[in-house]
């Protein structure tokens, strides 16, 4: 019996679902759904998108129409997950299984207890990514970075659910990787993302300046070590030490691109969800804490609540 192509759907086409798009399209073709509804949509289906100087056509489904796809990627930010939840849970199915690749340690949680933790799958990305105009480019992730999926205190080569996911990926552009210790891996990115993503944010400076200053070398360092000290009392064996991708000495995280295109950022996710953590685990997160209020103020900044008339 021939085996029938699964559909595929993408919710949030920023960075992350441009990557699908990219690696995916040409598999899957009308098999794979962008996910939109009113103007985003129509927006979507008349200009498609532009990813690396290549354009691509999309197959936008409302939330309606894409009613049991069985695979489901949430690309979205963070800031607009609860909103979503209707969304996703208008799209699933009893068999849809759901792979959030969204930052951060507790999306997951968020989603399953809207449609229940038996639809997910745990996952992180590692993409550096930039948006030029009304195009999104990266570089085709490779070797360490790229999409990893697992299931808690699971080996990946026992839950037909991850074969199938990397059956997805089989001869396609996209690196994945199954992680055996998924949640492990996902504290990492997390750290990684908390100790290098918001300092450089807050100066406006590029990634070099880890190297060059010695006195952001030391924010980041006590940045990923309060990330530590959550992580370990949650019984995740974190380390201090993690490994940073290679980058452009001036190539600036998300946040900051988010600050530079006066757009809020994701740092309820980051240190907003470290210091609510650390809270109830009575853990202090000082540099966590002061980081937060001060993205807070900066996207006040942005917003104009600020500008006072000259006297």
């Amino acid at each position: 019996m021939k085996q029938t192509t699964p559909t595929i759907g993408i919710l949030g086409a920023g960075a992350v679902g441009s990557y699908l798009v990219m690696g995916l399209s040409e598999k899957y073709k009308e098999n794979l759904w962008v996910i939109a509804d009113g103007e985003r949509k129509k927006r979507l289906e008349e200009n498609g998108l532009n990813i690396n100087d290549q354009h691509y056509i999309l197959n936008v489904k409302t939330p309606g129409e894409a009613h049991g796809v069985d695979f489901l990627f949430v690309c979205l930010k963070y800031t607009q997950l609860r909103s979503s939840l209707p969304d996703i849970e208008a799209i699933a199915d009893k068999h849809t299984t759901v792979i959030s690749l969204l930052n951060g340690v507790d999306s997951e949680e968020i989603i399953g207890q809207r449609i229940g933790m038996e639809h997910m799958i745990y996952s992180l990305i590692r993409i550096a990514s930039q948006r030029i105009g009304n195009s999104i480019h990266f570089p085709v992730p490779k070797g360490y970075n790229g999409i990893y999926v697992g299931l808690p205190k699971q080996p990946a080569s026992q839950d037909p659910r991850l074969l199938a996911i990397a059956d997805i990926f089989a001869d396609t552009p996209i690196v994945l990787h199954l992680s055996d210790d998924i949640l492990l891996d996902i504290w990492d990115k997390f750290g990684l993302n908390i100790a290098r993503n918001l300092p450089q944010a807050i100066l406006g400076v590029g990634m070099q300046a880890y190297d060059d200053s010695t006195y952001m070398n030391a924010i980041m360092r006590q940045m990923r070590h309060e990330v530590v000290l959550v992580a370990n009392a949650k019984g995740i064996p974190l380390k201090e030490e993690f490994k940073a991708g290679k980058c452009k000495p001036s190539q600036r995280y998300s946040t900051l691109q988010d600050l530079d295109a006066h757009r809020h950022t994701e740092i309820d996710m980051f240190s907003g969800a470290l210091v609510r953590m650390g809270k109830e685990l009575g853990i202090e997160c000082p540099y966590n804490e002061m980081t937060y209020n001060l993205i807070k103020v900066l996207e006040e900044k942005n917003d104009g609540k600020f500008d006072y008339p000259e006297e």
